[in-house]
């Protein structure tokens, strides 16, 4: 890349993170929790689902297990049934069930904080395991979902034949460790709420003329 591109770049990128500060100067995870099973559990919910249909059905699973103990010894059943609108549930129930029994018996009924002890867990994957070091441990790391991707194939950060592995290596070599989990969360929303995967709304946005989509 030559010095002017560079530049370029770098100028990019300031703009990127100037306008999501302006958007969104402290952004949160939209996923209800209380502790660390509960945030762990609910992202495991939310693959191929939203965290507003997360969240109908998380208070109605912990009301009735209100803790591992009581998830160890759930009816399979009875979580299918709960976790009927989130889609999934029979795949997801068995998680819930899992990660509560992996939990207990391997980890004294705490989420671990190694990566490798949490990707072995059922339905845990690096993505899963990035929001929840992120959110619970503020451990710097950027997860790539879906909005995330999206967005950074539009703004050209990335490219569009890179796959997720690729794209989080990539962002961590744009932003600065430090801000790595903020600038996920941030991704997260802006993709959400406004460079949405139909009908984004681009007449307003202060980064259109460097989208590709708009373009």
């Amino acid at each position: 890349m030559t010095g002017l591109k560079m530049m370029m770049q770098m100028n990019k990128v300031e703009r990127i993170e100037e306008y999501l500060d302006k958007l969104y100067p402290e952004p949160k995870c939209e996923l209800n929790y209380t502790n660390d099973y509960q945030l762990l559990i609910a992202i495991v919910l939310s693959a191929q689902s939203t965290d507003r249909r997360v969240n109908s059905v998380t208070p109605i699973l912990f009301d009735k297990y209100k803790d591992l103990g009581a998830l160890c010894n759930a009816d399979l059943s009875d979580l299918e049934l709960i976790l009927r609108p989130i889609g999934s549930h029979h795949k997801k129930a068995l998680y819930v069930k899992e990660i509560a029994l992996n939990l207990v018996n391997k980890h004294g009924g705490v989420v671990p904080v190694k990566r490798e002890d949490l990707e072995a867990l059922p339905g845990v994957g690096r993505k899963t395991a990035n929001v929840f070091l992120s959110e619970f441990y503020n451990i710097p790391a950027i997860a790539v979902d879906t909005h995330v991707e999206r967005v950074s194939k539009r703004l050209r950060l990335v490219k569009d034949e890179d796959n997720v592995r690729r794209i989080e290596e990539k962002l961590k070599k744009t932003f600065k460790r430090e801000v790595w989990g903020k600038r996920h969360l941030q991704l997260v929303l802006f993709g959400r709420y406004q460079c949405k995967a139909v009908k984004p709304l681009c007449d307003n946005c202060a980064l259109k003329d460097i989208c590709k989509y708009k373009k």
